[in-house]
């Protein structure tokens, strides 16, 4: 977890990652007079924002004055958990800060998922809320939370800012700490009192944050031992977390992987790090990852780390993970090393350093010793890439198969696309089955697992990225908690296209049920697709919502539902795919067990030491 911020004092200006005041607003710096709540607006455009997520209420209102006349585009969104994962959405499909705002009390307090996901997954995100007068702040005012309070766990740091001459530096500082050192969200509260007080409006130059200096070199004795490593091992892996991604290192990484002949795992978070379709790519790892990417982790002799955090969906039962492995850990944040498994060698930097610095020394051990030879660990992870191909087997029921569904939607969209999932079985496969070429294509909540996740921020990445394909892939439970935004999206012009992938029941509850709890289904059928009534029938609803509603029932007709989706561009679409609720995801690691334990499919457990 990545510790606090300290509050900062009041600040000294600093300009490396802050935007400094376009010659035009030499007057600003000068101190133009102006209301608290203009400075806001003023500060928001001084750091770059081009859009916000939210949604006006009285704390916040005196802010929504000024953005009227704002080059800043709003939009409205229809529930603030939807502002702030379609801010997250924006952010982790541009690389920029993504921005969302809402009022106090309730409308604060709804942006604590979306600020916890963020958090979990390491997105640059600022979320600016409005708070009661300061002179009320503790009386329990009318709509009064202590979001301070209430995020500081959640965000990297969280401002309440109470008098007007402080606004412009703490938005600046706000977005200097979201979008540097590893990304996450911070929160900026300001009174109602600050934006109605007049002020002048000074932009920090040299914003000076005490304790907050994020390390981007690496130590070169860790990264000469690391290649060391990495040219002697007989049995390395590369796992790639998203800290790759978030640090715009994809080119970086393929230098590295061409380089060292090594097999490369890509998480959950990581999926189009290092492009599937590389020789090298054996697979996700973890509970529900590919046979060859568990058991490169599991026989490895080496693992190298690469913006991962061994979270406990990757190792399995953590005191049986990759017993035989030395590991090297590398990290924009040096909380995350040695913080689950004891790195031996630790790397703190910006992977894009870390990485081209790894590469220049691993091609010195080359020259020096040769190339390793890695014949026999890519004969092993062969085999099983043979034997165990990710794959499905027709449904009993004859209802679609969902994992037939998400493959054609990959192969049709293609990799330019960027797919947005929610959380549960549909997650599973779109991680699986769609093939990513590209970083920033795949967005999911992977850390917090947020159902609900998917329409806010496929709407996020298509503001974000307005000529790109964008398709939320959800399913009937998640979809139900956030559907609310595409209104926002119908009225706002965002033509995302949604694939439902409909199996009537909270999916992924329901396969453990299955597993685990001897098939008593409690409390997972959601009556939406395959009985005599359709509570509610999705189609319609896309209709009322003044989108286009499609369904699709029948194998035969997956390709050309798809390809009429993908036809319409000028309002959003909704797929309602019929699918079993019978398929499950495999392979699978149970919670609580080891990798070595690992199912391809139900009562088939591959033998990595027989295999070997």
């Amino acid at each position: 977890m990545t510790t606090q911020v300290p509050h900062p004092a009041p600040p000294r200006p600093t300009p490396a990652q802050v935007r400094p005041a376009p010659a035009q607003h030499d007057s600003a710096t000068a101190g133009e007079p102006m209301s608290g709540a203009a400075a806001v607006v003023r500060a928001l455009e001084e750091v770059g924002t081009e859009v916000i997520f939210g949604i006006p209420g009285g704390a916040v209102l005196p802010v929504y004055d000024p953005l009227f006349d704002s080059s800043m585009r709003h939009i409205l969104v229809r529930h603030e958990q939807g502002a702030g994962h379609a801010a997250t959405g924006y952010a982790a499909a541009t690389g920029k800060v993504g921005v969302c705002m809402a009022t106090s009390g309730p409308g604060a307090t709804n942006l604590v998922t979306p600020l916890a996901d963020a958090h979990m997954d390491s997105v640059p995100l600022v979320a600016i809320t409005g708070q009661v007068a300061k002179s009320m702040i503790g009386t329990d005012a009318f709509q009064e939370a202590d979001i301070v309070g209430i995020t500081m766990p959640v965000t990297k740091h969280s401002f309440l800012v109470t008098d007007p001459a402080e606004i412009p530096a703490r938005i600046a500082e706000a977005f200097h700490i979201a979008s540097t050192g590893r990304p996450g969200p911070v929160l900026v509260d300001i009174a109602k009192s600050a934006m109605q007080t007049e002020t002048r409006f000074v932009w920090p130059t040299e914003p000076d944050i005490p304790g907050y200096r994020p390390i981007t070199k690496p130590h070169i004795k860790q990264v000469r031992e690391a290649a060391r490593l990495l040219a002697t091992s007989r049995k390395p892996v590369l796992y790639v977390g998203g800290g790759v991604i978030r640090a715009d290192a994809a080119a970086q990484l393929r230098a590295l992987t061409d380089l060292s002949g090594a097999p490369v795992v890509t998480t959950l978070m990581a999926r189009g790090a290092l492009p599937d379709s590389h020789p090298q790519h054996v697979g996700m790892p973890g509970m529900h990852g590919a046979v060859s990417a568990v058991a490169a982790l599991q026989k490895a002799d080496l693992i190298v780390a690469l913006g991962a955090r061994f979270d406990d969906r990757v190792t399995g039962r953590l005191d049986s993970f990759a017993p035989n492995a030395t590991v090297v850990h590398a990290d924009i944040d040096p909380a995350e090393i040695g913080k689950n498994r004891v790195a031996d060698v630790p790397i703190v930097g910006d992977l894009r350093e870390v990485l081209a610095d790894l590469a220049t020394e691993l091609k010195r051990e080359h020259a020096q010793h040769g190339l390793p030879d890695l014949q026999g660990w890519w004969a092993l992870l062969d085999d099983l890439r043979e034997r165990y191909p990710l794959g499905w087997t027709p449904t009993a029921d004859g209802l679609l198969a969902p994992q037939h569904v998400i493959s054609r939607l990959g192969e049709l969209a293609g990799p330019d696309a960027i797919y947005a999932a929610g959380v549960g079985q549909h997650q599973m496969w779109a991680a699986q089955f769609i093939r990513y070429e590209k970083p920033r294509t795949w967005l999911n909540s992977g850390g917090l697992g947020t159902m609900g996740y998917s329409i806010p921020a496929a709407m996020g990445a298509k503001v974000g990225m307005p000529d790109t394909e964008v398709w939320a892939v959800d399913g009937d439970g998640c979809f139900q908690m956030t559907n609310q935004e595409l209104a926002t999206c119908a009225l706002e012009d965002i033509p995302i296209k949604v694939a439902l992938i409909n199996n009537s029941s909270l999916g992924m509850v329901r396969q453990w049920q299955t597993l685990f709890y001897g098939e008593r289904y409690s409390n997972t059928d959601l009556n939406t697709g395959h009985e005599t009534r359709r509570i509610p029938d999705f189609v319609k609803l896309a209709e009322a919502y003044g989108c286009v509603g499609l369904r699709c029932e029948s194998s035969k007709d997956v390709d050309e539902t798809i390809k009429k989706a993908r036809e319409i561009d000028d309002r959003p679409v909704v797929v309602d795919f019929t699918v079993s609720r019978d398929a499950m995801v495999w392979p699978m690691v149970a919670a609580g067990v080891s990798n070595d334990e690992i199912q391809y499919a139900r009562d088939i457990t591959p033998d990595f030491d027989r295999d070997e």
